[in-house]
């Protein structure tokens, strides 16, 4: 078999598993462990796999700014951050991150909802300030132009004195192996925070979302208590995050 085949045959398994095993594919291919090395090694630095211990994964899509994003799968962010609402609860203190899905989440909150809402996201602060019954506490910092996200030294030490009871977190990529990720290093030092410091953790991904792996590692799966997702994410895509002790809802 020809390089282009095999790479190609790689990139192929790559989009319909979510992964590859560098071992398997060896003895499906009847080449070496070297060589599929070799070929993943390649594709990863063509920017169309990233490679982990013993094979490789799927990459996240690079991140687009605030705007473009909020311009996308417009109708799938309405439906899971729906969805995601309606785990809060009276009473809570609520780590909202930023992102496009969790502004939406914002503007979705119920009207009767008495909570104390902690975000990083200017986008969100304005949403909720339309809420009667929400405490909003915005972090300081500085603000990352690209993502609408407060970022830097004085946010993620403002983040650190908080407690809360649930977390709703926008992620990049999400891989039942290689964990929650993210591509913003001064941002993942905040959603860790938020994921440490959360009694529930609720993540809010679209379906091209799963399976995927970004740059700076959030944390392992089982730190989720929930996923919340389109309706089409399909069941051998969920099947992993349950089997890891995620509670998946498919919105």
């Amino acid at each position: 078999m020809l390089k282009e085949e095999r790479q190609q045959h790689l990139l192929n398994a790559l989009k319909r598993d979510g992964k590859v095993v560098a071992a398997e594919i060896s003895i499906a291919l009847n080449v070496s462990e070297d060589t599929i090395r070799r070929d993943l090694n390649e594709l990863a630095d063509a920017g169309l796999l990233r490679r982990v211990h013993g094979g490789a994964v799927a990459k996240a899509q690079t991140e687009a700014a605030y705007m473009a994003r909020s311009q996308q799968q417009v109708d799938a962010k309405f439906a899971i951050a729906e969805a995601a609402a309606r785990l809060a609860q009276d009473g809570q203190v609520i780590w909202l991150d930023c992102g496009t899905t969790t502004t939406r989440l914002a503007q979705l909150l119920p009207q009767d909802l008495r909570a104390t809402v902690i975000t990083n996201s200017p986008p969100a602060m304005v949403a909720l300030a339309e809420h009667p019954h929400l405490e909003v506490i915005g972090l300081g910092g500085t603000l990352n132009k690209g993502t609408m996200a407060i970022v830097g030294a004085a946010a993620v030490s403002a983040a650190a004195q908080f407690r809360a009871d649930i977390c709703f977190l926008g992620v990049n990529g999400l891989h039942p192996t290689a964990g929650v990720t993210d591509f913003s290093y001064e941002e993942a030092q905040i959603k860790r925070l938020m994921i440490e410091n959360s009694a529930a953790v609720i993540a809010l991904a679209s379906a091209d979302k799963l399976g995927t792996v970004a740059p700076f590692v959030l944390a392992p799966i089982h730190a989720l208590t929930h996923l919340v997702t389109e309706q089409s994410a399909s069941d051998d895509v969920v099947q992993p995050f349950i089997e890891g002790g995620v509670d998946v809802i498919r919105a």
